[in-house]
């Protein structure tokens, strides 16, 4: 094996060549750049305009004018519609960075309008306790609600005057959201779009000037949760089922909006993360002042199962996005897709001075269907007629879908549901 030789001084030339430029430059190994994505920025709030002048204002019953896709594109292009996204959008923003407790403690909360709403809110609460569920041993909707929303309907003229409405024709037009805000007694259910009428309700209210804008965080955080408060006890007692059969599969059974106000509250939030839903303690602790966190809390106690992955799979994964302005920004994008752009949901809107339908759509709706029956009215869903049947598979009504809150107390009545059951392979 060659050994190596020794190199003399004298071998090595005097000047020895610089061959540092002839060799290429190291530069670092570069991952490969993923592919530019456009960005995906949040609906924005439109600028809410100032509440009208009615001095010479006619007023109107409303009635429903979306019976067809045009309708409901005509609907869409609408300045009606953009009021609704407005107020709604206008009333997360002014729950940023503001806990239920400290609106609570503000001058907000003590505007003369908040305390009216708060007393008609209570006043309903005293209905349920008027009208108790009967005892049928079944899981499904309590035929004893319907006499709660008589009672109701008894009640809205005297609830308005004391609102500060003087006009009948104006009492009897806001009135409408309102009764509509509980539930369908025909069919004994409720979902998003009626809690989106209380919400229509309380925009009458302020385009009449009687709820002024500087109160909105109180309507946010104070009068909204009253509402949820009563809804909950409303379920609990007449175990009103879904409206429409995939609710379970959405982000709650019955409510939508408590996510889109409680992930605005939380956008700039420090320590709680959208992956805290899954932490009790945090939950337990922090319920009392976000909706977002109430709203889980709630829907934890009210399923039969246990953990949210197995019983609100969406609410799950909207847990992993890495910030509160990504849950936001998908809750606003929900509610103009999933509410206001579906026309199961949108068919049952009302129209009718303060919220006036579009130039063009349908005026006929009230003598082709009664209020409550939707088993009449034909709709055109992508060029098909399709006719409401309350007891059918579907997007628009659905089928029959038992309350949870019922089926959980039902077996509590039977000694079933002390704790929830685990899957086996949890």
């Amino acid at each position: 094996m060659p050994s190596a030789v020794p190199i003399s001084d004298e071998q090595i030339p005097a000047n020895p060549p610089n061959l540092s430029h002839k060799l290429p430059k190291l530069t670092p190994r570069r991952r490969p750049q993923a592919e530019q994505r456009p960005s995906n920025p949040p609906p924005p709030t439109p600028v809410l305009a100032a509440a009208p002048q009615l001095s010479n204002h006619v007023y109107q019953h409303p009635s429903r004018r979306i019976l067809s896709e045009r309708d409901h594109k005509l609907f869409l292009e609408s300045k009606t519609h953009d009021l609704i996204v407005s107020f709604v959008f206008t009333l997360a923003d002014s729950a940023r960075d503001r806990t239920v407790s400290d609106v609570k403690g503000s001058a907000a909360a003590t505007d003369p309008a908040i305390l009216a709403l708060l007393a008609v809110l209570d006043e309903a609460e005293k209905k349920v306790k008027q009208c108790p569920a009967l005892d049928t041993g079944s899981r499904f909707g309590n035929p004893a609600f319907r006499d709660f929303l008589d009672q109701v309907n008894e009640a809205l003229p005297k609830w308005h005057q004391e609102l500060g409405i003087k006009d009948e024709r104006a009492m009897d037009e806001v009135s409408a959201y309102l009764a509509q805000s509980f539930g369908n007694g025909t069919r004994i259910d409720y979902g998003s779009g009626h809690e989106l009428n209380f919400i229509l309700w309380l925009l009458c209210l302020r385009q009449l000037s009687l709820i002024p804008d500087s109160a909105f965080p109180a309507l946010v955080l104070v009068v909204f949760p009253r509402y949820l408060q009563l809804m909950r006890d409303i379920q609990s007692t007449y175990y009103l089922e879904p409206a429409g059969s995939h609710g379970v599969w959405g982000l709650d059974d019955y409510q939508f909006l408590p996510f889109l106000f409680g992930a605005s509250q939380l956008v700039d939030h420090k320590h709680i993360r959208p992956l805290s839903i899954h932490n009790q303690m945090i939950v337990d602790e922090c319920s009392k002042d976000y909706l977002y966190l109430d709203q889980i809390q709630w829907v934890n106690a009210t399923k039969t199962v246990q953990g949210l992955r197995w019983h609100s799979p969406m609410l799950d994964d909207i847990s992993s996005a890495k910030s509160w302005t990504k849950v936001e920004a998908g809750m606003r994008r929900m509610f103009l897709a999933e509410v206001l752009a579906k026309l199961p949901v949108a068919q049952h809107f009302l129209f009718g001075s303060l919220l006036p339908a579009a130039e063009g759509m349908s005026e006929d709706a009230e003598s082709r269907v009664g209020e409550d029956d939707v088993g009449e009215v034909e709709v055109t869903v992508d060029g098909m007629k399709h006719k409401h049947n309350a007891n059918s598979w579907g997007d628009c009504c659905g089928i029959k879908v038992p309350s949870a809150v019922g089926a959980r107390q039902e077996a509590a009545k039977r000694g079933e549901g002390a704790e929830l059951r685990r899957l086996p392979f949890d």
